[in-house]
């Protein structure tokens, strides 16, 4: 894996953490991208669509060497994406939702080079207690989850107090499959 110059597709502090701790070495690199996706398309399958939209985006950039790897993560709760919120009432509304129930993560993961690619999703069922109003607002006011789906970070105050059961790995629910992903890399690489 030494002669391949990794390229993370993503400013997440989350993913960048996450790649670093299986012990991969990487640059970041990313470009706009609108992520839209046709409304036909199943919800499992948005992910793993929308990480090859960005590398897409990042492909025709590489050198010979380097290979990209991106990621999209979506939450799902009864068939319906709950995406990034806009605003602060649209983050109460969806973990108003999510209280008490169970909902689906998916991360979708793609790893390309110009001339090779592959790509997967994971997912883990996770189930939230009952949240109470006054609990709602303290996480979104100390933690402002603007920037994550379905308005909650697992590896913040929310996910030690609310995450009642995981069906599934912690680090999808993160943002990136790393269990997956390692594997996915030593194959992509023979």
């Amino acid at each position: 894996m030494n002669q391949i110059k990794w390229i993370l597709g993503s400013q997440s502090p989350r993913r960048k953490e996450l790649l670093a701790g299986i012990g991969i070495e990487f640059d970041v690199r990313t470009k706009d991208t609108e992520e839209i996706y046709p409304e036909t398309l199943e919800a499992e399958k948005v992910p793993e669509f929308l990480a090859r939209l960005k590398a897409q985006a990042l492909i025709p950039e590489l050198s010979e060497n380097e290979v990209v790897i991106c990621a999209d993560t979506v939450v799902i709760l009864n068939g319906r994406i709950l995406g990034k919120p806009t605003d602060r009432e649209d983050a109460e509304n969806m973990l108003a939702e999510l209280s008490g129930k169970t909902h689906t993560v998916i991360t979708g993961v793609f790893i390309g080079s110009a001339n090779k690619s592959t790509s997967f999703s994971d997912r883990t069922e996770v189930t939230f207690e009952h949240l109470t109003p006054t609990e709602i607002s303290f996480y979104i006011e100390q933690y402002k989850p603007f920037d994550k789906a379905g308005s909650y970070g697992v590896q913040e105050w929310i996910g030690y107090v609310a995450v009642k059961h995981m069906d599934g790995t912690y680090t999808n629910v993160m943002g990136l499959p790393t269990h997956r992903l390692y594997r996915e890399i030593q194959q992509f690489v023979q």
